[in-house]
């Protein structure tokens, strides 16, 4: 296993809190259903799962734009663990990237959000 990238993100909860108010729409457009059930609609928590998905952009060394929001979903196993999966666009990129596996780390207060996200691959690279 390697190491193909690392990303990392910190999200202001009052300010992301904001833009969902002023913008109802805007938690549809950047999470999928299941991510907002996921989250219970708690702002803090669609806060980390943003970071996440900055992240996982940085990961694979691209930026906002790069993929549609959704093609990136953040999930949550019956254990509390999160996990990365890629759809379509999001897939795609990161196989030309070489990124098989995604291991993502959230956490939140009431104030910030942050997510690491590192991308391995099953493949050994050699340096140089």
């Amino acid at each position: 296993m390697a190491t193909v990238g690392v990303g990392v993100d910190v999200v202001d909860v009052a300010r992301f809190t904001l833009a969902l108010q002023r913008r109802p729409a805007l938690a549809e457009r950047l999470f999928t259903e299941r991510e907002r059930s996921d989250a219970h609609v708690r702002p803090e928590r669609l806060a980390a799962r943003f970071a996440a998905k900055e992240a996982v952009l940085k990961t694979m060394g691209v930026g906002i734009g790069a993929v549609p929001w959704k093609s990136i979903e953040i999930r949550r196993a019956p254990s509390g663990a999160p996990s990365v999966t890629l759809h379509g666009p999001a897939a795609a990129l990161a196989a030309r990237r070489g990124v098989d596996e995604m291991h993502v780390s959230m956490t939140h207060t009431s104030l910030t959000a942050a997510a690491i996200v590192v991308g391995s691959s099953s493949e050994r690279r050699d340096a140089g």
